[in-house]
């Protein structure tokens, strides 16, 4: 359990250009519908994106190693209260809320608070998508599979 509230850290860190902490609403605004990679404390890593609805989706690689994993929490997971970012976790005996801070333009970190030591560090990721390893410029040529087939 404590993996998925070091996700969520490192998810929400996500924070506007001002460097240091930011408020959870400068965080919230800068995080929704955007994609992040990410690097915690004990090793696990991943990818996600946090929804307008509180939602979160997105995989992860606990500790480092073994299988890569798809992870879906819920609406309402990722919540601003008191002008926090807390996650609501079912079957958690309480909701941990989140001290965000910014290293550098692209680098973030999400700190449990109260336990610094338990954090995520993210980078918010580009997501263009390319049809091939060597990007020309140029529009991607296609035949249709009539064509195709006589060449």
């Amino acid at each position: 359990m404590l993996r998925l509230v070091a996700l969520l850290a490192g998810l929400l860190a996500a924070l506007p250009a001002m460097a240091g902490e930011m408020s959870a609403e400068e965080a919230r605004r800068f995080v929704i519908g955007k994609t992040f990679s990410y690097n915690c404390f004990e090793g696990t890593r991943g990818q996600g994106r946090v929804h307008a609805d509180g939602s979160v989706v997105g995989s992860i690689q606990f500790q480092g190693a073994g299988k890569v994993r798809y992870a879906a929490l819920p609406a309402n997971t990722l919540q601003v209260k008191g002008g926090s970012v807390c996650a609501s976790l079912r079957g958690m005996p309480f909701e941990p809320c989140f001290n965000l801070t910014k290293i550098d333009e692209q680098t973030f970190r999400g700190a449990i608070s109260g336990l610094g030591f338990a954090y995520c560090e993210f980078s918010r990721r580009s997501v263009r998508a390319s049809a091939s390893n060597e990007d020309t410029g140029q529009p991607l040529g296609l035949r249709s599979s009539l064509t195709a087939e006589r060449n």
